[in-house]
């Protein structure tokens, strides 16, 4: 039988240290911290998404080649002034949209709607397109980014009549004006205003058909390219197979 003084120290005469007890939280409680947890990550996905970057994907070829189909990009939503969700007001921009700037902003036309365009027209310009090519307070604009087609079918479209007539020029006869694709204005652009085109002259539905780009509907300004591929591509899977390596960190300008 073990004496008392067996108990308390071990056999070479050195006492025992007490094992430590390993304290279990309860279910509940581990719970709550990873809701917590998850809480505290959506509030500032949240205010990351809403206030500062944004992911953003090209779904149409209206800005080809600048910006092609398949291109995912993140977008500088703080450059012009993020909007805060719920307040329908503005953190101050950092600067405002220039011309030739690439803009992230809201469809006139389809609300909730993100649309992408190059700004080619600023408040207080006369533009103008003839043949084609545009002109900007009666200059020719250099645009190297531009994609023209050579063909000659150009009809005439009741829509780009029915809105350009109120910032017609003084100069043009409103009576006998037939605005074309490549053939309309001169235009003046209104106050809080911009005239957007896509770089993909032909094949873009843009401010030649519903008006001017109000200030209030810029959101902000393409980033980089952080993935793109190909989905014309014959090979399957062409998330995976087809992948464009060389614009992967691209910035489009």
């Amino acid at each position: 039988m073990a004496s008392q003084s067996d108990t308390a120290e071990g056999r070479n005469g050195e006492r025992e240290q007490p094992r430590p007890v390993s304290a279990k939280k309860p279910a509940s409680q581990s719970a709550k911290e990873w809701i917590k947890s998850i809480a505290i990550a959506l509030v500032i996905w949240f205010f990351v998404r809403s206030l500062l970057v944004e992911a953003f994907r090209i779904p149409s070829g209206s800005m080809e080649n600048t910006l092609q189909i398949g291109d995912f990009l993140f977008v500088n939503k703080a450059l012009y002034g993020a909007e805060i969700p719920l307040l329908g007001t503005r953190l101050p921009a950092i600067r405002e949209p220039n011309r030739l700037d690439i803009v992230i902003f809201n469809s006139p036309e389809e609300p909730g709607i993100n649309v992408v365009k190059r700004v080619v027209g600023m408040p207080g310009d006369t533009i103008s397109m003839a043949g084609g090519d545009l002109y900007v307070n009666g200059q020719p604009s250099e645009e190297p980014y531009a994609v023209k087609s050579m063909t000659a079918y150009d009809p005439v479209d009741p829509r780009m009549r029915d809105w350009q007539l109120r910032y017609l020029a003084k100069s043009r006869d409103r009576q006998t004006y037939l605005p074309t694709l490549k053939n309309w204005g001169p235009l003046v652009v209104p106050p809080d205003s911009f005239f957007v085109m896509g770089d993909n002259r032909d094949n873009s539905y843009d401010s030649r058909y519903w008006g001017f780009l109000g200030r209030d509907r810029v959101q902000g300004r393409p980033l980089f390219i952080y993935y793109s591929f190909d989905r014309t591509g014959l090979m399957p899977l062409p998330f995976l197979t087809n992948i464009r390596w060389n614009r992967i960190f691209l910035a489009p300008d």
